[in-house]
């Protein structure tokens, strides 16, 4: 596996994951008692370390990749949503740094839909004649 596959594949390893949302849950109170240094700090560093983690454990990638979620992952995980998920969770941040409980909502909103981009249904194809 190369170190592309590694950096696709480790979005959805479960310590990964489970990491991310941690973090986020941990952070977002945090930047709504508008304490910066600790907000960034436990919003990013334990991500960036799961990722490094995680993105040296070919093995399980090599698992996570032959699993469906890891065929939906390539399938799916385009550029622009990965740029919709990092949209959300600024917009999540900032909503919690104005105290906006909308706007924190708004951003899980873009979040889970960079995520389940391949879930709703497309139109399909046009009909010719129809």
């Amino acid at each position: 596996m190369d170190r592309a596959e590694r950096i696709l594949y480790h979005q959805i390893h479960p310590a990964k994951l489970g990491t991310d949302l941690l973090a986020e849950f941990v952070s977002i109170p945090l930047f709504w008692q508008h304490r910066i240094l600790a907000g960034l700090i436990t919003h990013l560093v334990p991500p960036v370390l799961a990722s490094l983690i995680v993105t040296r454990r070919t093995a399980e990638l090599e698992r996570v990749k032959a699993s469906q979620a890891g065929r939906y992952l390539v399938a799916e995980m385009t550029s622009s949503m990965v740029a919709l998920r990092v949209t959300g969770d600024i917009v999540t941040v900032v909503g919690a740094w104005r105290r906006q409980p909308s706007v924190i909502v708004i951003g899980a909103i873009l979040v889970v839909a960079g995520w389940t981009s391949g879930l709703r249904p497309s139109a399909g194809p046009a009909i010719p004649g129809a």
